[in-house]
């Protein structure tokens, strides 16, 4: 057999680490009776590290080891008094163990804070959301026959009970908060052992615990919900005025969708997290409550059947809102899109509209171009003729045998025509550059792509 302790396999750094991760959090092992105070808290990263320092003071004053680091699941017995601290993405639980012995008429006269430090627990960081007490209890009489006494413990809230775990035990509790703020759970023992109890706690704790985290998301859905309709209605209102014949103003309606876009990212930003999390928080508390195997108590509501109609609506009403937000962003770029186009279209007729009136003016340059190039021919010759009649002056002076007046004559159309023809060959010449300027263009942009 290969020793993987020795040289030769390279094994993963977090090999150990994956292991150990199956057993973070193990079950504990509850003897009835026993108190049991659980505590959820949500808290930011500061908050947590301050609570962890809060912990280390109170293992200090019960006279225990003080940890030196955080753990995502710290549990700790103080001999009467069990701790245990479980991190977790969002919020930070404690569960408070006393295991009692002895019989009282009050099942929540002591609870499992009776063992703390006085003034520990007001000091603890962050927002607690979830914070209930579980009395246990042994018995081997039937939900029917616990009935009455287990009224008398929930201050005359209507109970909701069931059998889970095929009648090993009974669970009731009203789902509200008592007097002394806090939530109630009462459980009999009938048939379960320590670790079998202790599980069935645990599934307890965490289906309480997410089914409060999974509805901090209603909230939220409320105070959007109302701004939907409206804005539906807005968007409705902007896509109509495009689709008409009228004419609109394409700056009042982007300045109106850019508005209703941020409106909507602010709802997305503030509600994507929050109602993801309820939809998570509620598929861990279906799975909890199936692992219970409920039956129906003397006719009473099973957990599984109370928080499945009351709680599973108000997640769904979170995922509706969510789904809104999404198709409403959608509607929102599509509209955008089409009010894009039509800006681009408007711009292109503008443009067209330009290069129309630039190529009649450039038409317009043309003629009196011509008309100036034909005056210059006209100035031009006059000039060439004024030149040429003092040389043949001057010729004529000097005994050149000559008709001055009809030599001059005679050299008009000779110099009108010569001018023109230079003229014309100028013309040609920066023509002809023009387009081997055009041409060499064309020939760049082709080889571009």
């Amino acid at each position: 057999m290969t020793d993987l302790s020795r040289p030769g396999l390279q094994l993963h750094p977090l090999r150990e680490q994956l292991y150990d991760e199956l057993h973070s959090r193990p079950f504990q092992q509850i003897a009835a009776p026993a108190r049991i105070t659980h505590l959820a808290v949500l808290c930011s990263e500061e908050e947590r590290r301050q609570q962890f320092g809060h912990l280390q003071t109170l293992c200090r004053l019960l006279g225990s080891e003080v940890p030196q680091a955080p753990s995502s699941c710290f549990h700790h017995d103080f001999g009467a008094l069990r701790v245990r601290r479980e991190t977790h993405m969002e919020f930070v639980s404690y569960t408070f163990i006393r295991l009692h012995d002895g019989e009282v008429p009050d099942l929540f006269a002591e609870t499992g804070l009776s063992g703390l430090p006085a003034g520990w627990l007001e000091q603890l960081k962050g927002q607690v959301v979830g914070a209930f007490h579980v009395a246990v209890e042994s018995s081997e009489l039937s939900g029917q026959q616990l009935l009455p006494a287990a009224k008398r413990h929930f201050e005359g809230m209507r109970l909701v009970g069931s059998s889970p775990q095929q009648g090993d035990a009974h669970i009731w509790t009203s789902f509200r908060l008592h007097s002394d703020g806090y939530g109630r759970f009462l459980v009999y023992n009938r048939r379960m052992t320590s670790s079998q109890l202790g599980r069935l706690m645990q599934r307890l704790l965490e289906i309480e615990t997410y089914r409060l985290l999974a509805l901090l998301g209603i909230p939220v859905a409320r105070d959007i919900a109302p701004n939907l309709a409206a804005m539906d209605a807005g968007l409705v209102s902007i896509t109509q005025r495009l689709a008409g014949d009228g004419e609109v103003d394409e700056t009042d309606i982007l300045g109106e969708l850019t508005a209703m876009a941020a409106k909507v990212e602010d709802y997305r930003a503030r509600s994507t997290f929050r109602f993801n999390a309820s939809l998570a928080y509620h598929e861990l508390v279906l799975r909890r409550l199936s692992e219970l195997r409920e039956d129906e108590v003397s006719g009473h509501m099973t957990l599984s059947e109370f928080i499945t109609r009351r709680v599973t609506p108000a997640v769904r009403t979170c995922e509706t809102i969510g789904r809104r937000l999404e198709d409403l962003s959608r509607r929102i770029d599509r509209v955008s899109d089409m009010m894009r186009t039509r800006v681009e279209l408007s711009i292109q007729d503008q443009n067209r509209a330009l290069l129309a009136s630039m190529d009649r003016r450039s038409r317009i340059q043309l003629m009196m171009q011509h008309t100036v190039e034909g005056l210059s021919v006209a100035a031009i010759s006059y000039y060439a003729v004024g030149l040429l009649k003092y040389i043949v002056t001057a010729a004529y002076e000097a005994g050149v045998p000559l008709d001055k007046d009809l030599t001059v004559g005679v050299s008009v159309p000779l110099v009108i025509l010569t001018v023109w023809g230079v003229t014309r060959r100028i013309h040609k010449h920066f023509h002809a550059l023009a387009k081997e300027e055009r041409s060499a263009k064309a020939g760049g942009n082709r080889r571009e792509p």
